[in-house]
């Protein structure tokens, strides 16, 4: 599957995911490191507006990248989408930029040479692995998640 085809493919999951959240999603006319606005405008919980960008990594495989020019961006949810193109098997995980760059120095990849270029990418391995699992997304787990966040 090409990289066009697995991004649409991992953005109308995660679209999907948040509508089922009870979130409404807007997407940004131009990238400038949002690429969706997950909402809550007036409803019977909240009598004003709440917005919520995330910038979204998809993927075939597994891969987590933590990028320092993402710290502009203070209320930033990184979502990874990953699996995607695997018959059922994918699944999204969903951090602040804080918690990215928490996993980063827990990692040891603070003090690389690619974090002092700005970014670190990985395959997952067991510790990461373990680190990320409780950022698995659910609809439940979204809503809690950016509301967490007020």
């Amino acid at each position: 599957m090409d990289t066009q085809k697995t991004e649409i493919i991992g953005r109308n999951r995660l679209i999907n995911e948040l509508l089922e959240a009870g979130l409404e999603v807007a997407m940004p006319i131009r990238d400038r490191g949002v690429d969706l606005i997950a909402y809550i405008d007036i409803d019977d919980e909240f009598d004003r507006f709440i917005a919520f960008p995330i910038q979204l990594k998809v993927s075939t495989d597994r891969r987590f990248s933590v990028m320092r020019k993402y710290n502009r961006f203070p209320h930033l949810i990184i979502a990874y989408v990953w699996g995607i193109g695997d018959g059922g098997n994918a699944v999204t995980y969903a951090l602040t930029q804080q918690e990215s760059t928490a996993i980063a120095e827990s990692m040891g990849w603070t003090a690389t040479a690619s974090w002092e270029k700005g970014f670190y990418h990985s395959v997952i391995s067991k510790k990461l692995s373990q680190l990320l699992e409780p950022y698995v997304m659910t609809p439940t787990a979204w809503r809690t998640k950016l509301l967490s966040l007020i």
